[in-house]
């Protein structure tokens, strides 16, 4: 039975941005993998109403996912509405204890955008709640006693909202999946505009490589890189539980080796 890494994210493309090629090696090194995003892209267009925004995000969102060979999830809620709340836990608990995840890919806690920040929050809560007999779930699924490690991503610009500077545990070298990263990045193409748009970006694509190479210079290794801050494993596993680590032990640097 394959061993099993989710990404989940607030929106579509933020994947593709931070994690994605961390998440394709996880494919190569024989994960099977989950793809979601709980926002469903609704406010990621200046052109279309909602409804068209979210059926061309969710087309190009399943794109990119059956690119890597991701099972895809449907999102849950309309971006900005986000919020750290029971009705939304208890349908993320439940996907948490159905996909039964050993790696969970997370955003990063501090980012500048609070829907990235709560997506976060949110999912560290319904891994937790996994194993408690308790706990409802929407629709009711057992609990499980699977070790799950979870995985914090950079944020965006590579700074918290204060503008300070997050350094990762530890660096992943992407750079012989770059050329996918881009493809699965590519399949977002109605955020070319939107991006340049509202946050300053010349291209979405040359944007991604820049920050990639950004991370890359700061391990001091490679030549593009996707940085990761590990969770406390208090309620998730035994301290030594890292297997992010173990599956990609030969494309990774630790910051203090740097």
């Amino acid at each position: 039975m394959a061993k099993t890494a989710m990404a989940v994210v607030a929106h579509p493309d933020d994947i593709e941005l931070m994690m994605g090629g961390t998440f394709i090696m996880l494919g190569l090194a024989g994960y099977e993998l989950h793809y979601m995003t709980i926002g469903n892209g609704s406010c990621g267009s200046a052109t279309m109403d909602a409804q068209e925004t979210v059926r061309v995000r969710s087309r190009e969102a399943r794109s990119a996912a059956e690119l890597v060979g991701a099972t895809y999830h449907e999102p849950l809620v309309p971006d900005i509405e986000i919020l750290y709340e029971q009705p939304l836990l208890r349908r993320l608990c439940a996907i948490v204890r159905e996909v039964r995840p050993e790696i969970l890919l997370l955003p990063s806690p501090q980012d500048y955008m609070e829907d990235h920040m709560t997506a976060s929050r949110l999912m560290v809560t319904a891994a937790f709640c996994r194993g408690m007999q308790n706990y409802r779930t929407d629709p009711q699924i057992p609990p499980i006693s699977d070790d799950v490690c979870l995985y914090h991503a950079l944020p965006w610009g590579l700074q918290d909202q204060l503008r300070n500077q997050i350094s990762p545990d530890f660096y992943v070298d992407i750079t012989s999946v770059m050329e996918k990263k881009l493809e699965i990045l590519g399949c977002h193409n109605s955020q070319r505009h939107w991006l340049d748009d509202s946050q300053g970006m010349d291209n979405y694509l040359s944007t991604m490589v820049e920050m990639s190479a950004a991370v890359g210079r700061m391990s001091g290794v490679f030549e593009y890189s996707e940085g990761w801050r590990v969770h406390s494993h208090l309620g998730f596993g035994p301290e030594d539980f890292n297997p992010l680590r173990t599956a990609l032990s030969a494309h990774i640097v630790n910051r203090e080796d740097r």
